[in-house]
């Protein structure tokens, strides 16, 4: 902690000097009380130190610590169902886009796709049939069109014989006959063309359903090749050859780790001093005395409800995949002169392994104390940079007689503010 930190808590360090004249009224108020209370009198509410939070010049530049990982993670997962016949990568291996790394069973999915592909065959023969059969029709068209025009002939021809008595009226009556009947035939073979269309029409329709199911079946073969989704490192798999994989099951998880991505929490009085394409400093401890540069990528829009703290992403580019994933790193911002919260070591106490501390409020007479809980920062000479959870203005128990209740009645020392 620098100079200025240690200029503005200069009362805190004074305190230890003056703690043997007047800590001893502390201790013998709190002693006269204890002997009292071996008596036939009530135990008095604990005796407590409070003070209240204020804004302290802090010339460090807050150091924030999160844990790298990849830009991107993916899951290799399975669109079929199959037996693993072959896992070509392990954890730790490198990996291109649209490379194979792993082989399903085809055996099952080649006899659905030789059984598609032999309906498919079956259905266009039903076309192929329906077509000659609508031919067939066309030409009994033709014929019945030129037996009509003959019938008319000879129907017109008997007429005009009957008339001049050539022939008797029985046998124009006949030739009369022959053409309406010959227009029947005609009207009738021209619907059974447009039946042998709609045969034809829904032939086709049946191939080109048989023809998706090929396609389908084509698309499930090659289901059984995993390929890579993107370049990387394999970070972790779950299955091993022999398996029997299900439909999406994933075998492999894969993260770009062409760069990195680290997330801070900070907290909201802190949000200000950062924004989106700031640089900002990246120590590992994998990699001592070498410090990265890395920029705020993502600032999220929600906060944490309860701890008030906002996630940001800082990204920094690993070339050569130098950097792994789940190191420790700390980021730090720009730096210089700025404000923090600052109270002494013995007003943080640990409960359900949580750090806390108790503030204090009076109600009339009476004054109570309540637990929070606190994010802290860096620890020098005895005092600790509160991150979150205490805000100016607030009072706060630096020290008491013994263990503190949220909600416990207390009374307030000689030395408080």
């Amino acid at each position: 902690m620098s100079q200025h930190l240690k200029a503005s808590m200069g009362i805190w360090l004074v305190l230890p000097l003056l703690w043997l004249p007047i800590g001893c009224s502390f201790e013998k108020q709190s002693n006269a009380q204890s002997a009292g209370d071996r008596g036939d009198r009530p135990e008095q509410p604990p005796l407590v130190e409070i003070a209240t939070v204020t804004l302290q010049n802090s010339a460090t530049s807050p150091s924030y610590t999160g844990t790298t990982a990849p830009l991107k993670i993916v899951a290799l997962r399975s669109r079929t169902e199959g037996q693993l016949l072959d896992l070509a990568v392990d954890v730790g291996d490198g990996v291109t886009q649209g490379q194979t790394l792993a082989r399903l069973d085809q055996n099952l999915l080649i006899a659905d796709y030789n059984e598609a592909i032999a309906e498919l065959a079956s259905r266009e023969f039903e076309v192929n049939e329906a077509k000659a059969e609508l031919a067939q029709v066309v030409a009994q068209v033709d014929q019945a069109k030129a037996q009509l025009k003959q019938a008319e002939a000879d129907a017109a021809r008997f007429k005009d014989l009957a008339k001049s008595g050539a022939v008797s009226e029985q046998a124009g009556e006949v030739a009369e006959t022959a053409k309406v009947t010959a227009e029947k035939i005609l009207q009738a073979t021209q619907q059974q063309i447009n039946i042998r269309k709609q045969a034809i029409a829904a032939a086709e329709g049946r191939v080109l359903a048989q023809r998706a199911i090929v396609n389908q079946t084509t698309e499930r073969l090659n289901y059984t090749i995993l390929r890579s989704p993107l370049g990387g490192v394999v970070l972790s798999k779950t299955v091993e050859a022999g398996d029997v994989i299900q439909p999406g099951q994933a075998l492999l998880e894969i993260g770009d780790l062409s760069g990195i991505k680290i997330e801070v929490q900070i907290s909201d009085r802190e949000l200000n001093q950062f924004s989106l394409g700031q640089n900002v400093s990246v120590n590992l401890d994998a990699f001592p005395g070498k410090t990265f540069q890395g920029e705020v990528t993502q600032i999220s829009p929600v906060a944490d409800a309860a701890a008030r703290l906002i996630p940001i992403e800082i990204t920094i580019p690993n070339s050569g995949n130098q950097i792994s994933s789940g190191l420790l790193a700390r980021v730090s911002g720009a730096g210089g002169v700025g404000q923090a919260v600052i109270v002494p070591e013995s007003a943080i106490q640990q409960q359900n392994n949580q750090l806390i501390i108790f503030t204090a409020k009076q109600i009339g007479d009476t004054l109570s104390v309540e637990s929070r809980t606190v994010q802290v920062g860096q620890t020098d000479n005895g005092f600790v940079e509160i991150l979150s959870g205490l805000n100016v203005g607030e009072v706060y128990v630096t020290e008491s007689d013994r263990p503190l209740e949220s909600g416990q009645t207390v009374r307030k020392s000689l030395l408080s503010d």
